[in-house]
């Protein structure tokens, strides 16, 4: 079986900051990254790192026109843990009115359009069962561990926490298989005199979705999975930070019978996303991110004559009635939420509030203070470590600036996690 080869090879009383790498590496002289597992979506040119490839109508392809990119058309993706430069990842969107060659995201909304008249007919049945022959595969250990190798290496999140990611996408994945009864329309007889009415529900087209660095796979497979079982096309955006988990799933689900062009890979940063938002044969949008990304998407996309489903900007604060929680199992859950995935989560608990007794709530804190200090920061890949690096240095600076501007006005800091050094 074709598969087999892939198995070869925060403003309160409280502060932590996950660490960073922050040495200075000049990424033309780092030597390309030893991968465990074949990539077959990295293209080694001339440069030193490879280039990421798109996936588009069943194979994975070097970006159109690829002799007019700059050096600017081009990301740096980064493992976190290193400020390594791993590969480069072009943008899919090509603004030059003289080049005659459709740009990649043209070229992959193409092939989802050619794609949408045979697969929107197949029977639903057909649909759900190569769901549920997705969902099995990604059950195998294996796969769900190289599938989290590439999580941990892009994102920096800790090997545990790059598994749950991909059981939680898997869940979702399960939903599909059953999707045949979400779609059921209605019928009413004799609505009135010589008059029935029936409802269908059917597919909308070319949809596309744009997914956020933080979970590489599970949010990739909230969004394809479901508007590819109810009969539409898709093509997908992943995080220019963390491309790689998407790659492999569009792969894995072509190689198990998905036809060409009915799921699409493009990359890129805001230039792509504004052709998406733009593109006439596009009717659908599904984001997941920032605050100021979601309404903007939103925005121009509505605008565009689009549906925009934006899920943006969540935050997660948590009330202790401390006369009737379990302490110990609370400061745990409370540790957890707040600290885990460095904090780069939108359900991450930034906030607590602890009522009941003032002089109780002192020892709260200390406990939390002292759960906390037990967290290991380090690589993702490294046994025991409970924290992996923030995303990019920039974040780190980012969030060194919150600490020190709530500390500046008064917050006391409890513990700190700037400036660790990792092993």
């Amino acid at each position: 079986m074709m598969l087999a080869t892939r198995f070869r090879s925060i403003r309160q009383n409280m502060f932590t900051a996950a660490a960073f790498s922050t040495q200075s590496i000049d990424s033309n002289d780092s030597p390309p990254h030893r991968f465990k597992y074949d990539a077959p979506w990295l293209h080694y040119s001339n440069q030193s790192h490879p280039d990421v490839m798109n996936f588009i109508n069943g194979s994975f392809q070097p970006p159109a026109d690829a002799t007019r990119l700059t050096s600017s058309s081009y990301i740096e993706c980064r493992d976190p843990s290193t400020n390594k430069v791993l590969s480069y990842v072009p943008e899919s969107s090509i603004k030059d009115d003289t080049s005659t060659t459709p740009s990649s995201l043209e070229q992959a909304v193409t092939a989802a359009k050619e794609a949408y008249p045979s697969w929107s007919s197949t029977p639903v049945q057909t649909r759900q069962r190569l769901f549920l022959e997705y969902a099995h595969f990604l059950h195998k250990k294996e796969v769900r561990e190289e599938i989290a190798y590439w999580i941990t290496l892009e994102n920096g999140k800790t090997m545990a926490d790059a598994m749950g990611d991909v059981w939680r996408g898997l869940e979702v994945v399960e939903a599909a298989t059953r999707v045949g009864n979400d779609m059921m329309g209605d019928s009413l007889q004799n609505l009135s005199s010589g008059l029935d009415t029936i409802s269908y529900r059917v597919p909308l087209g070319v949809c596309a979705g744009i997914a956020p660095f933080n979970f590489p796979a599970m949010i990739p497979l909230w969004m394809a999975p479901l508007a590819l079982a109810t009969g539409n096309t898709y093509v997908l955006k992943p995080s220019e930070k963390t491309p790689s988990a998407t790659m492999l799933l569009a792969s894995y689900l072509h190689d198990l019978g998905l036809p060409p062009g009915v799921l699409n890979v493009v990359n890129g940063s805001r230039d792509t996303v504004d052709e998406i938002l733009t593109h006439p044969d596009i009717k659908a949008i599904s984001f997941v991110g920032s605050n100021s990304a979601g309404e903007y998407i939103h925005d121009v996309g509505s605008k565009n004559g689009k549906r925009v489903q934006a899920n943006l900007g969540a935050k997660n604060h948590a009330t202790i009635l401390m006369d009737d929680a379990d302490r110990a199992s609370t400061i745990k859950a409370i540790v957890g939420a707040a600290f885990g995935a460095a904090g780069q989560r939108c359900m991450a608990l930034s906030v607590i509030i602890l009522v009941g007794d003032m002089s109780e709530s002192q020892g709260w804190i200390d406990d939390v203070v002292e759960e906390g200090k037990k967290l290991k920061v380090g690589n993702g890949f490294q046994d025991g470590v409970d924290v992996g690096p923030l995303i990019s240095k920039e974040a780190t600076e980012r969030a060194e600036r919150i600490i020190q501007s709530s500390i500046d006005e008064g917050a006391t800091c409890r513990l700190d996690g700037r400036g660790v050094v990792v092993d």
